[in-house]
């Protein structure tokens, strides 16, 4: 008799181990479905059955984070490691849902552990890469992608994450080899095309950036970024024209961004059409009234109208919010020379050569004797 109770309370085990494994296989399908609501409301049944179920808490909280609710996701990644420390899976995955709520310090402490009880968890080292860029240790973040690459398989999001690292570090070279071996693994990806351009147009090669430009707007004929980056590269080779129609296009895309304003205000003061930059860079300030910039590039063109008034009136304006820029001062002054405003303009030279600035120095022997 008692081998026959042991046999059934041994069956009845095995009956809800294999029943819960199919409720959390249906969760996790729907999970992969990106029906998060649905893995949730699941997996919240099966929990509520088995609270210490350690795969159900960290599907869970993975579903949590589809929904938004990383807070939540944590949640249950704390319950999983109450009931095992160890475990790496819920710990990259409570690093990450940390990384989606700003918490980059703390994500990366979770990746750590996460490595240490699992030294060849690629997920790990990738996630604990974005989160070190994210706080700007950028040799970190170039070892944890270059580790991920190591540990393989290659992939051209590998690639692409340590091309943005090396770039950041200066290292342009060697970021387009990443670029291009990223492009080997995925030809169809705008983006890829688009940062191995910048990599090119900071090595110099305006023509290779171009090309590249090219090729991500034809995948992706409505990134604003783009034309504006392929503008540059036109711009540094004096080809205004063409620079004007992509900004004219990244404008079109997304008009309120003040700094491709402002850089289509250059253009357009390139080519001689000061009132057409002035209307930029007057909408650019209107959208951003801090950047001293703006402001002086529109006194700039008002000086070539013959606005003297108006281009004091703007570097003043620059001076107010950044007092200590040499060239601004220079600026103003050679403006209030030209109203023959010599004591004012004399007062400015001083003070930029007070800031550094040696033009100024060699103005005042000229015109303050």
């Amino acid at each position: 008799m008692k081998r026959s109770l042991l046999f059934f309370l041994l069956a009845l085990v095995s009956f809800c181990v294999s029943a819960q494994d199919v409720q959390l296989e249906a969760a996790r399908k729907k999970f992969q479905a990106s029906d998060f609501a649905g893995a949730k409301a699941a997996l919240t049944t099966l929990i509520e059955a088995n609270p210490k179920n350690k795969a159900a808490l960290i599907l869970r909280g993975q579903a949590k984070a589809g929904l938004n609710d990383f807070y939540g996701a944590i949640g249950d990644f704390n319950f999983a490691l109450e009931a095992d420390s160890t475990l790496s899976e819920a710990l990259n995955f409570r690093g990450e849902a940390k990384m989606a709520l700003g918490d980059d310090d703390g994500a990366v402490a979770d990746f750590d552990k996460a490595i240490r009880f699992d030294a060849k968890y690629t997920a790990a080292y990738t996630n604990r890469g974005l989160a070190k860029y994210n706080i700007e240790d950028l040799q970190g973040a170039y070892f944890d992608f270059s580790k991920a690459l190591e540990l393989g398989p290659p992939d051209a999001d590998k690639y692409f994450n340590r091309g943005v690292a090396k770039a950041e570090l200066g290292e342009f070279i060697s970021a387009i080899d990443d670029y291009t071996k990223a492009i080997q693994l995925d030809a169809k990806d705008p983006d890829l095309f688009n940062y191995r351009g910048v990599a090119y147009y900071n090595t110099g090669n305006m023509d290779q950036a171009i090309a590249d430009y090219n090729e991500s707007l034809k995948l992706d004929a409505k990134n604003a970024q783009t034309y504006e980056n392929r503008a540059l590269a036109r711009g540094a080779k004096e080809n205004f024209k063409e620079a004007l129609d992509d900004y004219n296009k990244a404008v079109e895309l997304n008009p309120e961004e003040p700094e491709t304003l402002n850089l289509r205000g250059v253009t357009k003061y390139n080519l001689a059409d000061h009132d057409g930059a002035i209307a930029d860079y007057t909408k650019a300030i209107s959208i951003d009234e801090t950047n001293p910039v703006y402001f002086d590039n529109r006194a700039l063109s008002k000086t070539e109208k013959g606005d003297f008034a108006g281009a004091v009136e703007d570097y003043t304006a620059s001076i107010e919010l950044y007092p200590s820029d040499a060239e601004t001062y220079y600026q103003r002054a050679l403006v209030k020379l030209q109203m023959n405003n010599n004591y004012d303009a004399c007062l400015d030279l001083k003070r930029a050569e007070e800031l550094g600035s040696a033009e100024a120095r060699t103005a005042m022997k000229k015109s303050c004797k």
